[in-house]
């Protein structure tokens, strides 16, 4: 009789947990990924002469993220997306040609099994090689232009860096020390906000209360765009450029946040210039957020 009662508590307990089954995990979803070098004198030799080294062993921990997610989904399931964008489009041909070697779309159907699977098998080391000669030959050149970070959020971001499938996670990347691009011969600003934040900028401001006194003058960058809640960015190599500026980073960081939160980002961090290692445990850190 003990046996019995014991059975009927256990089937009415089962009952009351909606039959024992396990709700289903949250399917993962698929990845857009769009990585936007900043090629200024940033990687300069003379500046910075690990910038080549730690930006390419970063993407590789970007492209290894990538493969996880593909092998995760399966070779028929996997539809993700990655790719290098250069702003302003480097005039060097050759750069061109290099840079759409890696433009990585896995999305269709069962036609694309294969070169999912070739992609999974190469992603990194095509990524690595092809980066390699881009840094070489914009060095080569020392034709340091800078990058048009501003310009490409305001013409760009929207059409290139978010997919209308709500099924991809749609994450911008950005390598840049933070001063964004000064285009001297066509600046834009309006009162205190600017298109581009060069050092000089930052003259008034590097003294203790500089938080206070951007606040107060509403220094910062011009928005141009709204409604970005389908988009994640991480912002990686935000340091000074020279040494003795000690609150440029946190400066840098605390504009961009700002024009972060004006755009409706719906989620992103800025971290700044590190060694890779420590690097690495932020990318894995931000891309593993579900």
């Amino acid at each position: 009789m003990k046996r019995v009662f014991f059975i009927t508590v256990v089937a009415l307990s089962l009952v009351a947990c909606g039959g024992g089954t396990k709700p289903e995990k949250p399917q993962e979803k698929q990845l857009n990924i769009s990585i936007l070098l900043d090629l200024s004198d940033r990687i300069s030799p003379s500046i910075n002469p690990d910038a080549q080294k730690h930006d390419i062993e970063n993407i590789k921990t970007i492209t290894e993220f990538f493969k996880s997610n593909t092998e995760r989904l399966g070779a028929y399931k996997a539809k993700g997306k990655i790719r290098i964008f250069l702003n302003p489009p480097p005039a060097n041909a050759d750069i061109n040609s290099i840079v759409s070697k890696l433009i990585i779309d896995c999305s269709g159907g069962i036609e694309k099994k294969d070169y999912r699977k070739e992609v999974y098998k190469t992603i990194s080391d095509l990524y690595t090689q092809n980066l390699e000669e881009v840094y070489q030959q914009t060095i080569s050149t020392s034709a340091w232009k800078g990058s048009d970070i501003w310009g490409f959020f305001k013409n760009n971001v929207k059409d290139f860096c978010i997919d209308k499938d709500t099924n991809y996670r749609n994450i911008l990347i950005i390598f840049t020390d933070g001063y964004l691009y000064d285009d001297k011969n066509n600046p834009i600003y309006d009162k205190n906000r600017f298109a581009n934040i060069p050092p000089k900028k930052l003259a008034n401001y590097r003294t203790n209360n500089w938080q206070t006194k951007i606040q107060q003058d509403d220094f910062g960058f011009k928005t141009e765009v709204s409604g970005l809640n389908n988009l994640e960015i991480l912002v990686l190599g935000v340091k000074a450029e020279n040494s003795a500026h000690i609150f440029d980073a946190s400066i840098l960081t605390f504009l961009l946040e700002n024009w972060f939160n004006e755009m409706n980002v719906s989620n992103y961090k800025i971290c700044p210039f590190d060694l890779p290692a420590n690097t690495k445990t932020r990318i894995e850190n931000f891309l593993n957020q579900k």
